[in-house]
């Protein structure tokens, strides 16, 4: 049974206190659980969204710079992976590779990444077909520049700020990916520290929130500011690198 936390138990004069926060099923302590897996909530994020990056990045560079059916091909792809539902394809991938590789975070990582870099793909895409048609271009093509210099040197410095807005938003999303996997039992062993395992220890007390709320409500809200804060630091990357947004400021 889940131990009241030391406060409420002042407050209301009832016994000693043992954990701050309270614990969950199996005494597992949620203050623990929230520190730790703060942790774990910023190595998957920044890991996943890092190498998503990178991947949409010199996917969709290579298909905008090459253009025809070379852009066709890798595009239709993209809309090909885009169609599948992430989570539950993440969900069968990370299903499929936690007996091979064995429970740890990895699996779910794996799964995070493969299905989460067509967006940076598309994104990029737009900006270098846009990058790729200016003066400058044109110039170090005709002065013979190879097009890998021409690609990774002049356009994708010009046409990746976009992007990485978009890359500074999807740290909370990854995170509440990996919540979601962690709380239907993909990934981690039990008791490690992660937010999303800590909120599914709740699920057998589900009809006994109004006594023991605290085992949803911390780790729920350390979600919900989690994310918040990274749509901020986007929001004011936005506003940094966006010269129009400059210009209103």
């Amino acid at each position: 049974m889940p131990d009241i936390p030391f406060w409420y138990k002042a407050l209301t004069g009832k016994d000693e206190w043992v954990h701050l926060l309270g614990t969950s099923e199996g005494q597992y302590d949620i203050f623990y659980g929230i520190i730790w897996g703060t942790r774990t909530a910023f190595r998957t994020g920044l890991l996943v969204v890092i190498a998503t990056f990178v991947i949409g990045i010199i996917y969709g560079s290579i298909s905008a710079y090459y253009g025809g059916v070379v852009d066709n091909l890798m595009m239709r792809i993209v809309d090909i992976l885009l169609i599948l539902p992430s989570i539950l394809a993440a969900l069968i991938l990370a299903a499929v590779l936690t007996p091979k590789i064995g429970k740890s975070v990895l699996p779910v990582v794996i799964a995070l990444i493969a299905f989460g870099w067509m967006g940076y793909a598309r994104i990029i895409r737009s900006d270098i077909l846009s990058v790729k048609q200016r003066d400058f271009v044109m110039a170090a093509r005709v002065s013979g520049v190879k097009n890998s210099r021409i690609l990774f040197r002049h356009i994708i410095p010009n046409a990746i700020f976009p992007t990485l807005v978009l890359a500074s938003l999807g740290i909370g999303d990854v995170v509440l990916g990996f919540a979601a996997l962690s709380f239907l039992g993909i990934g981690t062993d039990v008791g490690y520290a992660d937010w999303g395992q800590v909120l599914s220890f709740a699920r057998n007390w589900i009809t006994s929130l109004q006594t023991y709320w605290y085992i949803v409500v911390w780790p729920g809200l350390t979600l919900v500011l989690f994310v918040m804060g990274w749509n901020l630091v986007g929001d004011a990357l936005r506003d940094v690198l966006d010269p129009k947004m400059r210009g209103r400021s």
